[in-house]
């Protein structure tokens, strides 16, 4: 199993995170080419090696053009990695300052990155990174997350680092991703609405938000972006010491500043999991969260609404078991599947919508075949099949039993008839 280990000893940002990515390997070209589906203008990426205490890496820059995407000129010294008109300097991510008249709402994102040609899981995973940032900015601020106006996060450069950190991880391969401790400097930032200490209000309600531990070290500087807390929260299943890795390549990405006690740069291993080094087999591999509760309280009709509002809100799974419980009393074990990122989020909604008291919450590593939606040809139609492969043989054909229902109600016929056709059809494939 492939693991991105990051180690954060001097924190993170958006454009490290990026030009340790590019270190690993990841062309550049490619994830240039992606960026494009954006339809953003007035940019263009600069990546070159560099030095810092002596470590050699690289550094990911977005040059702003006077008259692009917002029609201003990038031009100054500062940085851009956090909303609400922050313009201080920390010293990890680019050298321009953005107006307040470049703002976007969370929306106006969302619809920008949907409106792109990016793959689904990219779009899905940026939006996330965003939506991280604009609960975090909304909570700090006192509105609805969809009312935050992002500035600087929401200006051409900082979209340009959260959408390019999705699309590197995409083109790595989607690793596992584990982290060292978060580590934070101490000081003041100088911001729009005054002068704040480090860390800043955004970063500890993201860090927050997914009980990520934080300690701060001696280095009087700013070392962790509310861009680079995001995107820890969305990916890092878990935070500590490398345990069981097998370093396969390392990467580092460079900050600007020169930190009095540290090298900036983050330092990224491309590793094998030690259980997993070995394996002969070429399927996918993912880590999630299995949530779970014994409930011998609660009605059919509230078992039936959690199920089917958790499955709309983004769980993989959600189901319930008859148990038998203290007492002989009969009850049910319900279990929700989620990404490992997003445990926290439905624990929360386990613990509001049911009647439970507590939710033990485990890890599980997942096999799971290589997977291709194809559309076959029947009598009654065309048909969406899902195919599953292992070692390159074609072991599963699942027809989309929805489109089967809706063929079969028109042709007059039984489901099962149409289902078998399409499966049929698509098993001759070559």
């Amino acid at each position: 199993m492939q693991v991105l280990y990051l180690d954060i000893f001097s924190g993170l940002s958006g454009d490290m995170f990026l030009g340790a990515i590019i270190d690993l390997g990841v062309d550049f070209r490619a994830l240039e080419r992606e960026l494009k589906k954006l339809r953003l203008d007035g940019y263009h990426l600069h990546v070159r090696k560099g030095n810092k205490s002596g470590i050699q890496g690289t550094k990911f820059e977005v040059h702003l053009e006077s008259g692009g995407d917002c029609g201003h000129d990038h031009s100054h010294d500062h940085s851009h990695d956090h909303s609400h008109d922050h313009s201080h300097d920390h010293g990890h991510g680019h050298s321009h300052e953005h107006s307040p008249a470049e703002s976007r709402d969370f929306a106006q994102i969302q619809t920008l990155i949907t409106g792109s040609g990016l793959g689904d899981w990219v779009q899905e995973k940026a939006i996330a990174v965003f939506r991280r940032v604009a609960v975090a900015e909304g909570k700090v601020h006192g509105v609805p997350p969809e009312k935050v106006h992002f500035h600087e996060v929401g200006a051409v450069d900082s979209i340009v680092d959260i959408v390019g950190a999705c699309i590197a991880l995409d083109l790595l391969g989607r690793p596992r991703v584990q982290a060292s401790p978060v580590v934070e400097g101490t000081g003041w930032v100088n911001c729009a609405h005054g002068r704040y200490p480090v860390p800043t209000a955004a970063t500890l309600e993201i860090l927050g938000a997914r009980s990520i531990p934080l300690t701060q070290c001696d280095e009087p500087n700013e070392l962790l972006t509310p861009t680079g807390a995001a995107l820890l929260a969305e990916f890092a299943e878990t935070f500590g010491p490398m345990t069981g890795l097998s370093p396969k390549k390392i990467g580092y990405g460079l900050g600007t500043r020169d930190n009095r006690t540290r090298p900036n740069v983050v330092r990224a291993v491309l590793a094998d999991s030690g259980s997993d080094a070995a394996t002969d087999h070429d399927w996918e591999t993912d880590t999630v969260a299995v949530l779970e509760t014994n409930l011998d309280d609660v009605s059919g009709e509230v078992l039936g609404h959690f199920v089917e509002s958790t499955l709309k809100a983004g769980a993989l799974d959600v189901f319930h078991t008859p148990i038998q419980m203290k007492k002989n009393r009969p009850g049910v074990l319900l279990t929700v599947l989620c990404a490992a990122s997003e445990a926290d989020r439905f624990t929360e909604r386990l613990l509001r919508h049911t009647s439970a008291f507590g939710v033990r919450r485990t890890l599980a590593e997942r096999r799971k075949l290589k997977r291709k939606i194809v559309r076959v040809r029947t009598e009654y139609g065309e048909i969406p099949v899902k195919l599953g492969h292992l070692d390159g043989e074609r072991i599963q054909a699942a027809p989309e039993f929805d489109a089967c229902r809706d063929k079969a109600v028109q042709a007059g016929v039984p489901v099962q008839v149409v289902f078998e056709a399409a499966r049929a059809a698509a098993i001759s494939l070559t």
